[in-house]
């Protein structure tokens, strides 16, 4: 997203202004605002979120037993990478909802695979303390989210899972953990369903599952292109400052 303000020429000086004060003329009808369409790339990160939530779900089950530890974490270490760029495709399609939750589960994945990795002394009870703390960020995120349903559902299935899994790591219960492990596999479902919806839609123009979008995400996708263009000159890129 670009915004171009070409230089006016041969404007005359206004004498009631003093020497030394130059004023720009009105560059609105000068000014060309060029946008980029690209494919969303939510569908990529619900389905990220499903598969790295099934596998530390078996995890926690005990479906893949403690000897698994190691691959499950290179297995979900990717999940990192892919939301990440999600989260940065969302921000240059101007979504700063979706983006900044898919940089945040981007940042879950990471530090999972590594302690899972190293093996680092009461890395379970400080995932356990990163998830709590997860827990607050998801609450204040569902306060926003609303009229995105799709998120606000994974959101809503997440937070518990979150809750289960820090105070399981904080206090060593086994059955949070299975509790955990049995919200990481509706995580999974719920996140496999909105992505293969998201995807149905995109590639039919309309939507065939239902998503339950509402209010200003209803617009972004019903209304026509004035809607899209409302108040794009206050937005971040085409504003001068965050």
């Amino acid at each position: 997203m670009t915004a171009a303000s070409p230089a006016a020429d041969g404007d005359e000086p206004d004498p009631a202004v003093s020497p030394g004060r130059r004023f720009e003329p009105d560059l609105r009808s000068m000014t060309r605002i060029n946008l980029r369409p690209i494919a969303s790339p939510m569908p990529l990160g619900f389905f990220t979120i499903a598969i790295a939530s099934v596998m530390t779900g078996c995890l926690q089950l005990g479906i893949l037993g403690e000897e698994a530890r190691t691959a499950v974490a290179f297995t979900v270490l990717p999940a990192f990478v892919l939301q990440l760029l999600v989260s940065f495709l969302a921000f240059g399609a101007r979504d700063v909802i979706a983006a900044t939750l898919m940089a945040v589960f981007a940042g879950s994945w990471l530090p999972y695979s590594l302690i899972m990795l190293s093996g680092a002394a009461d890395g379970l009870k400080v995932l356990g303390v990163f998830n709590l703390a997860l827990l607050c960020f998801g609450a204040l995120m569902t306060a926003v989210t609303g009229p995105k349903r799709a998120l606000w559902l994974v959101l809503a299935v997440s937070l518990p899972r979150w809750a289960a899994t820090g105070l399981a790591g904080v206090t060593g219960a086994e059955w949070l953990t299975r509790t955990s492990g049995v919200l990481g596999l509706v995580v999974a479902l719920v996140a496999m369903y909105t992505a293969f919806a998201l995807m149905l839609e995109d590639m039919r123009s309309e939507q065939v599952l239902p998503i339950g979008r509402s209010g200003p995400a209803h617009l972004a996708v019903e209304g026509d292109l004035a809607v899209q263009l409302r108040n794009l000159e206050r937005q971040a890129g085409v504003r001068r400052t965050l």
